[in-house]
């Protein structure tokens, strides 16, 4: 877990006002790294941990505070290096009230059951959990690529079964 320090997170690209990562309109960070590396990923440019720049926790907060939308955290893996996500997270939900998503290739349990990760599936309001399969692909589908994914209601999640969000 290298491809970001506290203070930074290498990120590919900032969306604005995209509908694709959640509901609403939001602020979707692309961030480098993932070691998942899923066979048929849409994005995989964004396996490589020294892809994209390294952005201050600080710069991206005040980016999402100025496009004053609802906030994903996308990749990439956030959860792959999640130091810096959760600083950012810290910041948003400290001084704003915009909810945040977060993709990732991991299963809720296991995020569970790691320190730091667990510490960001805190601060986020849904996750989006499991690897991509491709032979699970379906157009379908809102807010995810295969069938196995879960988009997960965190805070109705954290002390008992996976609850899945209403979308």
């Amino acid at each position: 877990m290298t491809a970001s320090s506290t203070n930074n997170i290498r990120i590919l690209s900032i969306k604005y006002g995209t509908s694709v990562d959640g509901i609403g309109l939001r602020t979707s960070l692309y961030c480098a790294g993932c070691e998942n590396r899923c066979p048929g990923c849409h994005n995989p440019q964004s396996w490589d941990e020294k892809g994209g720049e390294a952005i201050s926790v600080d710069e991206l907060y005040h980016r999402v505070v100025e496009a004053d939308m609802n906030v994903t955290f996308t990749g990439g893996d956030p959860m792959y290096h999640p130091e810096g996500f959760i600083a950012l997270a810290s910041l948003i939900k400290r001084n704003t009230n915009k909810t945040i998503w977060c993709y990732t290739g991991y299963r809720f349990e296991e995020l569970l059951s790691h320190p730091l990760r667990r510490q960001l599936v805190e601060l986020c309001d849904v996750i989006v959990d499991g690897r991509y399969i491709e032979a699970e692909r379906d157009l379908s589908l809102h807010f995810r690529g295969s069938r196995n994914q879960r988009i997960i209601d965190v805070k109705a999640s954290l002390d008992g079964d996976v609850v899945l969000f209403p979308c």
